[in-house]
């Protein structure tokens, strides 16, 4: 007898390619690049279910579904009032592709899988050869970073002049960087701590006159500076001292002491606005805050891809304001680590050190500053302490500290702080 072959023959089933997980999703219109959000997408079978970052163009609620390869998301604003959008296209592997329509208006959109950091944290020794004077999402990165990543680089004073008296650039606080802080999305927060800030050189040089906006008119006119009188510094590394060059003789004896301190840190601000390295805002940028020295970690709310980090500016020394318009102005050696806060962003940069918790306002007047910075300060004591609007009220109301940062530059800037002393004493 023969065997019998039973051959069965069964549906081939389609199986569809798999979403699960964090998207950076991007519209384009016209050939540009719009907007950028984080989207954390789920899949059941064939359905899909997203949620955007917050704080963002596309702060949105997604539905749809995946077939095969082919996505179908109809988006929903969560607080905006703007229509929903419908987007279609297909899915290969870590990218996505498709059209998009809008209240009747037609564009084209694209989506990548972002992919958590590989491996431990790196050091990276980064030899600027470029440096930038606009803080702007348009410049292309000097070097890709991991979250947790540290960098060790350098800097070049406000004249573009480097640790060896050679200068490197044009003058008007150039800039290190940027640092591109990989799956950094805008509604997302960088952190930035600064384990060094150091002197790399004896030399420094300073204004010599007071900023005409910081004294009164009256002053501006009746006042006679000395054309002649030179704003060199001495910078004494091993004592820790600076003293001028060229002193009167009424200044033989005047000496300051060293706190290295950087002007600028900074992200790219929004979209396709671009700063130039003068001006700080609420991407950080010019702050010149003497608070800012190591030991620091500055937060600064991401509002590009990557973020772009940018750092320059150092001073070996200056006062509340930056009275003299430069400060004791040099370069210096840095080394810094990158963290990524996702999903959420501030409202404009905050600092922390062991001893205080510190929030800035920016704005054009020392009144506008001073409310932007109490407002950063008591919303960080109620989202991060879990301090009701009284609770908070009372904490401020008796251990709040104010300094003046900045006032020569293109906007005020106002730091309020509270000891982290003061906020042992909460219960749990």
């Amino acid at each position: 007898m023969q065997p019998v072959l039973l051959l069965l023959f069964l549906p081939v089933l389609a199986i569809s390619a798999e979403i699960t997980g964090s998207w950076h999703l991007t519209l384009i219109g016209f050939g540009e690049e719009s907007s950028h959000t984080r989207v954390e997408f789920k899949s059941e079978g064939t359905r899909i279910t997203g949620i955007a970052a917050p704080g963002t163009f596309l702060e949105m609620t997604y539905e749809g579904t995946l077939n095969n390869d082919e996505v179908r998301l109809t988006a929903t604003p969560t607080r905006r009032r703007r229509g929903s959008i419908r987007l279609e296209g297909r899915i290969d592997g870590d990218q996505m592709n498709g059209t998009g329509e809008q209240n009747g208006e037609k564009f084209t959109w694209k989506a990548r899988r972002l992919m958590p950091a590989q491996g431990p944290p790196r050091t990276h020794t980064f030899e600027p050869v470029r440096f930038h004077r606009v803080f702007s999402g348009a410049v292309e990165p000097a070097l890709r970073i991991q979250p947790g990543d540290t960098v060790r680089t350098w800097t070049v004073d406000a004249s573009g002049v480097d640790a060896n008296g050679v200068r490197r650039s044009l003058p008007g606080n150039p800039q290190t960087g940027p640092f591109y802080v990989e799956g950094a999305m805008p509604g997302d927060t960088i952190a930035v701590k600064f384990h060094r800030i150091r002197l790399n050189r004896n030399s420094a040089r300073s204004g010599v006159w007071l900023s005409p906006n910081t004294v009164t008119p009256l002053y501006v006119r009746d006042t006679k500076y000395e054309d002649t009188f030179n704003g060199e510094w001495v910078l004494d590394r091993e004592t820790g001292y600076a003293r001028l060059a060229k002193p009167t003789e009424r200044l033989k004896n005047f000496r300051v002491q060293i706190n290295p301190m950087l002007g600028c840190v900074a992200v790219a601000p929004t979209e396709k606005q671009s700063f130039g390295t003068s001006w700080p805002g609420s991407f950080g940028g010019n702050m010149d805050y003497n608070g800012l020295r190591e030991g620091v970690t500055v937060y600064l709310p991401v509002a590009v891809p990557g973020a772009l980090l940018f750092v320059g500016d150092g001073h070996a020394v200056q006062g509340d304001g930056e009275l003299n318009g430069d400060a004791l102005e040099t370069s210096m050696d840095l080394e810094f680590s990158v963290n990524l806060i996702q999903g959420y962003a501030t409202a404009g940069p905050r600092m922390e050190n062991e001893e205080w918790l510190m929030a800035s306002g920016i704005a054009n007047s020392l009144t506008e500053a001073l409310q932007q910075a109490t407002t950063a300060l008591a919303r960080w004591l109620q989202r991060d302490y879990r301090l009701n609007a009284n609770e908070a009220a009372i904490l401020l109301g008796t251990s709040i500290h104010y300094e003046i940062a900045e006032v020569v530059d293109p906007m005020v800037h106002i730091v309020a702080k509270v000891k982290k002393e003061v906020l042992a004493k909460l219960s749990e």
